[in-house]
């Protein structure tokens, strides 16, 4: 179980983040939509603890998309005026308090996807905005590893206390931005923070694939077996990433903004 805690989730970056130049940009498109990290650890987590602690694990991911959120949100207004720790101890300051009221809510995929898609469109609404073009930067041996440890990092960290933590706070920390924090403050010490604005505008594409992988998960998992529910949510969130491609390639042809997709 160790050595798959410790290849899956890296396999799975390397993969993703390797596919562009494996097989072009089309097929890139199609991988992002995975939640590369977070769907690993549901597995590794449903393997562990059962089909039943999956569910309610996918359920509190998704509803984390709030968490996540809330983090964006105080990062961006805060780096405009201060320098990147400053933003990141704020924005995590503000992850944990929305995860920790997450975590007293009841385990309801309905009340989940609410807060989801309440998140989204709040922080989409009231984010500034910026004529910065966030454009895909080369991506160098010393990004690529650090992503690999990155992700391995968060999976050892929440399986191993999984058991402890329950399966609410298995899957809100499954969420945790670790890989985002290693993007924004990296992009925010390369090119500033209107980069950064418009990095996190585009965030807003990846969001919906994976909250349709979890609601799924959410509610198949008691009923199936759990490599055709998450074949199925795979699957699902392949499709509703393509969707939303094909919608902000359209708006973008019109308005001529130009948006970026970002994993979990």
């Amino acid at each position: 179980m160790l050595a798959l805690k410790l290849t899956l989730v890296p396999l799975f970056l390397l993969v993703v983040s390797m596919s562009g130049k494996w097989w072009g940009p089309s097929i890139a498109g199609w991988l992002a939509g995975l939640p590369v990290v977070a769907g690993p650890i549901l597995f590794i987590l449903v393997l562990a603890h059962g089909p039943v602690f999956g569910a309610h694990a996918a359920t509190r991911s998704l509803s984390a998309i709030l968490a996540s959120e809330a983090f964006n949100f105080a990062y961006v207004w805060t780096c405009r005026s201060r320098t990147w720790p400053v933003a990141l101890v704020v924005g995590l300051g503000a992850w944990f308090l929305s995860a920790y009221g997450l975590s007293m809510l009841p385990t309801s995929p309905m009340c989940a996807a609410i807060a989801a898609l309440a998140a989204v469109c709040f922080g989409q609404s009231f984010l500034p905005r910026s004529s910065a073009i966030a454009a895909g930067a080369p991506l160098t041996r010393s990004d690529l590893i650090g992503r690999m440890v990155a992700g391995a990092v968060l999976t050892v960290l929440v399986t191993s206390l999984s058991g402890w933590a329950g399966p609410a706070w298995s899957g809100l920390l499954a969420v945790f931005p670790l890989l985002g924090i290693v993007l924004l403050v990296s992009s925010h010490r390369a090119h500033g923070p209107a980069f950064v604005i418009s990095l996190l505008r585009g965030m807003v594409l990846g969001r919906f694939s994976f909250a349709a992988f979890c609601l799924l998960l959410s509610l198949s998992l008691p009923h199936q077996r759990p490599l055709l529910a998450f074949g199925e949510a795979a699957t699902l969130a392949m499709i509703v990433q393509w969707g939303t491609k094909r919608l902000a390639t359209a708006r973008r042809t019109k308005t001529a903004e130009p948006s970026v997709v970002v994993t979990d």
